[in-house]
């Protein structure tokens, strides 16, 4: 047996001991490169909605979109047909450490672009999305800052990422849309048993140890939503806004991977022990 014959051989073993839903689930893909949304020129003259300081990649990012989208969400109403909504992303200023600088608020000074990340709701636009990811009306497209197609953009990570959110019209910010996020909350100091703290995009501690059957409590002090997705599960917690907690519980032994299911460059485990 060749290399790659081997390879394909121990793919195919593990996709069969998952079951037929993940064998369908690792098949529905969204090839990356030029679809139905194109450059939403202007992008920066809607309403800006809200903006994230990101520690963990070191960015700066602000959310626009159009007045009747923010006056549908305000008023409890569907998001409209023909409604953008664009991320751009900016690198922060570093300083001489490599660390972001911070203006007098506390918030980090953006530099250059460097994305333009924009998802399009239409009618029957879903419709060329494989079924298993699919998000309704939704498609996403990822841009260079000149306002070409990013080709080597993972554009079916836009649709895991946004797929639990089908009750909020698959936006994982609806509440800052709405205008009702809990920027002014005050999180619970992290510290009680089995608990982890989630601020600056980070777990902590980044590791915690618990026995078998014990519910793991996960308290957001940060001013964006964040989610707890267990690697290799579809076990998640619910949405965490600003102030609120989340708790999941674990009745097997083994170590735990996790990530946040809406940043997933923030990661932490849990180590299950087995009941003595």
């Amino acid at each position: 047996m060749t290399i790659q014959a081997g390879r394909m051989a121990a793919r195919a073993a593990a996709l069969a001991g998952l079951g037929a839903a993940a064998v369908v689930f690792a098949q529905a893909t969204v090839a990356p490169g030029p679809n139905k949304l194109k450059f939403p020129e202007g992008w920066n003259q809607g309403v800006l909605y809200a903006t994230v300081d990101r520690p963990d990649t070191k960015q700066y990012r602000e959310f626009y979109t159009s007045p009747e989208a923010v006056l549908a969400a305000r008023a409890g109403k569907p998001i409209p047909h023909g409604t953008v909504i664009t991320l751009a992303a900016y690198a922060a200023k570093l300083d001489a450490e490599g660390k972001p600088v911070k203006d007098a608020n506390g918030r980090f000074v953006k530099d250059k672009l460097v994305a333009v990340n924009s998802m399009l709701k239409g009618e029957g636009l879903g419709a060329d999305i494989p079924e298993a990811i699919r998000n309704g009306d939704w498609i996403y497209q990822s841009f260079t800052p000149d306002g070409q197609v990013n080709d080597k953009a993972n554009l079916t990570a836009c649709y895991q990422c946004h797929l639990p959110f089908a009750k909020d019209d698959y936006l994982t910010n609806l509440a800052k849309l709405a205008g009702r996020f809990p920027s002014q909350a005050q999180a619970a100091p992290a510290g009680g048993a089995n608990e982890v703290a989630v601020s600056g995009f980070a777990f902590g501690p980044g590791t915690l140890k618990i026995t078998a059957g014990q519910k793991v409590t996960w308290v957001n002090a940060d001013d964006t939503p964040h989610q707890i997705s267990v690697v290799g599960s579809s076990q998640r917690s619910e949405l965490m806004l600003k102030g609120q907690s989340a708790s999941l519980q674990f009745d097997a032994a083994g170590n735990i991977a996790y990530i946040c299911g809406l940043h997933p460059t923030m990661k932490g485990s849990i180590e299950v022990a087995a009941k003595p």
